[in-house]
């Protein structure tokens, strides 16, 4: 039977594990912080040292077959509820999946703790603080570089092409996702809508005044950008 001082310890470190990868949530106002966090570490803790411990008096009876290590198990699927109340899905935009996994990966630090495993545990919440706050910055930087836009772009009829349009903004044919001439207006004007894939927040911050300085442009309008990889506009 495991010894109450250490059956203590393991809950103990469970909740300060917990609240490390629950703090770097907290910090981004996510709903899912450091109570919660704690509250899944320790709750998966204590599961697994009754699964481990909790049976041992019944297994020493004769004819009694039980396999204790279910209970544990159930973590693994049970836990999946919380995940998804943490994710917002707002059409084309999901949020949250990060907290979801968070949450996930903290219930087997839990597990962890509550097997004695500690170098496992210690290891994985570095890990995961490593991931969720070291791997960030290098994230939006690979987003801010791969962006989509719809630019609304008015112009003498016929002054306009999308080889012109390469040319004078830098791009490759396949940034180029769609040309479109919306209207023809009769003071001898076209309307036109260019959707451009996988240029960077700075380019697309340049494009109006690069496509301002050609002959035959009258206006250019940013109406929206949003990152290629979430669907998510601003």
């Amino acid at each position: 039977m495991l010894a109450n001082s250490e059956m203590l310890a393991r809950l103990v470190i469970a909740a300060a594990l917990g609240c490390l990868i629950g703090f770097e949530r907290e910090r981004l106002l996510w709903a899912a912080g450091i109570r919660t966090h704690m509250l899944v570490c320790v709750g998966s803790c204590l599961i697994m040292i009754v699964s481990a411990y909790g049976f041992a008096s019944v297994l020493s009876e004769n004819h009694v077959v039980l396999d204790p290590s279910r209970i544990a198990a159930q973590v693994v699927s049970g836990i999946g509820f919380l995940g998804a109340g943490s994710i917002l899905a707002r059409g084309e935009i999901v949020k949250g999946l990060t907290t979801a996994a968070s949450i996930w990966a903290v219930a087997a630090i839990g597990l962890a703790v509550g097997g004695g495993l500690y170098l496992a545990a210690i290891a994985s919440t570095v890990i995961i603080l490593l991931i969720l706050a070291g791997m960030k910055p290098l994230e939006e930087a690979y987003r801010s570089r791969n962006q989509t836009c719809l630019l609304k772009v008015e112009v003498d009829h016929g002054t306009l092409t999308p080889e012109r349009l390469r040319e004078t903004l830098g791009l490759r044919i396949s940034q180029v996702k769609r040309f479109l001439v919306e209207s023809r207006n009769a003071e001898g004007s076209d309307d036109l809508a260019v959707l451009l894939g996988k240029v960077s927040s700075e380019d697309i911050a340049a494009f109006p005044e690069k496509l301002k300085e050609l002959d035959g442009v009258r206006e250019v309008t940013i109406v929206k950008k949003h990152n290629d990889r979430n669907g998510s506009f601003a």
